[in-house]
């Protein structure tokens, strides 16, 4: 009895399920996180894996509202956010140069020490400019001339900026606000949500109506 009991432990230990926390600040872009959000959840089609759990964090615990009126309830605070997670995903927002933002700042330090996995797209990828987390990766955004205006003086990486839709570099995940499937997929690929190929057929359906190349 010992032993099943021990190894039933074991087994739940095993079958845990790591958590991916989505960012949420008020007028966030509601579709820049869809895709990504369903795949962790669900997997990316029938048979995949589903190692990951999708979880929301917001300044507070208070409703955050979408840019499309959606009203969501977060999981977790800045306080109450728990500090064993697979990634931390910033979804676009129009609050990413507020004050509720520079409250974030130190977690997203934290995350980058400890070699976490940091999403960006949109105005989170400018935030990531206005604090100096984009000056020794490869990256994108919304354009140069926004980065560049967010990041002022804290920015001094413009070399390193790259012309596509989603950039990954070590471990830091940039994309423009459009580029909602391209930013998905290196995410996915970076959590190794499912095999190269399957992430690929599903990028390559959304975003083409194929399931081939």
């Amino acid at each position: 009895m010992i032993f099943y009991t021990f190894a039933h432990y074991i087994k739940n230990i095993l079958a845990m399920k790591q958590k991916v926390l989505f960012i949420l600040l008020n007028d966030y872009a509601d579709w820049e996180g869809a895709y990504l959000a369903s795949c962790l959840q669900r997997g990316i089609m029938e048979g995949s894996p589903i190692p990951y759990e999708v979880k929301t964090v917001a300044p507070t615990l208070d409703v955050v509202t979408s840019l499309g009126g959606f009203h969501t309830v977060p999981d977790y605070s800045f306080d109450t956010m728990p500090s064993d997670y697979a990634a931390l995903v910033l979804i676009g927002s129009l609050q990413w140069d507020g004050p509720e933002a520079e409250s974030f700042v130190p977690i997203v330090k934290q995350a980058i020490a400890k070699h976490k996995i940091v999403g960006a797209i949109c105005n989170g990828a400018s935030f990531m400019a206005r604090n100096g987390f984009l000056n020794t990766v490869k990256h994108t955004g919304n354009g140069l001339e926004q980065i560049r205006s967010w990041g002022g003086k804290a920015y001094t990486n413009a070399a390193a900026f790259v012309k596509r839709q989603a950039v990954s570099d070590h471990l830091i995940v940039t994309a423009n606000g459009t580029g909602a499937l391209e930013f998905s997929h290196e995410l996915l690929l970076l959590l190794q949500a499912d095999t190269e190929s399957r992430i690929f057929l599903y990028y390559n359906f959304n975003k083409n109506g194929f399931f081939k190349g």
